[in-house]
């Protein structure tokens, strides 16, 4: 794990988007297509703003992410129109977009589909993860349903998960797929998640899930 502190969230944000547009910029010179997996959530909305205007090609840029909540698109928690708004816009409006909500009743029903459609666009080219104070990573909560499946390393590439801290059913990439991404950068701001980070550290994924994505990771951290 390497890790990295800035003096102050925005040029946390500034030197992330752009050590990520770089990656992105590297593997499109020797590939046809880069693959880009982010977080929802508020803490990223700054890496998203810069990192929307890169000088990328960026129609040969695939955006998914990493999970979704089980609500429409417009719907207020939904990490979807997060991204739209922040990321999809400027330059990064080229680029194609998975959605992982499908409209299906649950998402048991959609995790087949998602899988094959997904398929095509692994390994993934640029990975941005972030971690909850309980130390979860994309979907995967300490304590959820399907936890142990979805961090065995032969799990499917998607898979749904409910959890006590997750209010709505939640659909997920799960360990494989997250974890064979080319490049890997987890996002924390503040004490606590630091704290949190540290002691993720020493726990077992199954009590610490954003533990199996550490040893390969860059964390990034400001106050």
């Amino acid at each position: 794990m390497e890790f990295c502190e800035y003096p102050d969230r925005e040029m946390l944000a500034l030197s992330l988007a752009d050590r990520m547009a770089s990656q992105l910029a590297q593997h499109l010179r020797a590939n046809d297509h880069a693959t880009l997996c982010v977080p929802g959530g508020t803490s990223p909305m700054p890496v998203f703003e810069t990192l929307s205007g890169a000088d990328l090609d960026w129609g040969r840029v695939t955006v998914m992410l990493g999970d979704e909540r089980w609500v429409d698109g417009e719907h207020k928690r939904s990490n979807s129109r997060l991204l739209r708004r922040h990321l999809l816009k400027d330059k990064a409006a080229a680029a194609e977009y998975i959605d992982l909500y499908t409209g299906d009743p649950q998402p048991e029903d959609a995790a087949e589909a998602l899988a094959a459609r997904i398929a095509p666009h692994l390994p993934l080219t640029v990975l941005l993860l972030g971690m909850g104070n309980d130390m979860h990573t994309a979907s995967l909560f300490p304590g959820g349903d399907r936890l142990a499946e979805a961090l065995a390393t032969d799990a499917p590439p998607v898979m749904a998960i409910r959890a006590e801290g997750a209010e709505e059913p939640r659909i997920t990439l799960t360990r494989p797929v997250l974890a064979n991404a080319i490049n890997i950068h987890v996002l924390i701001t503040g004490p606590e998640k630091r704290e949190a980070l540290e002691r993720a550290a020493r726990l077992d994924p199954l009590e610490a899930p954003i533990r199996a994505f550490l040893d390969a990771a860059t964390v990034h951290w400001a106050e």
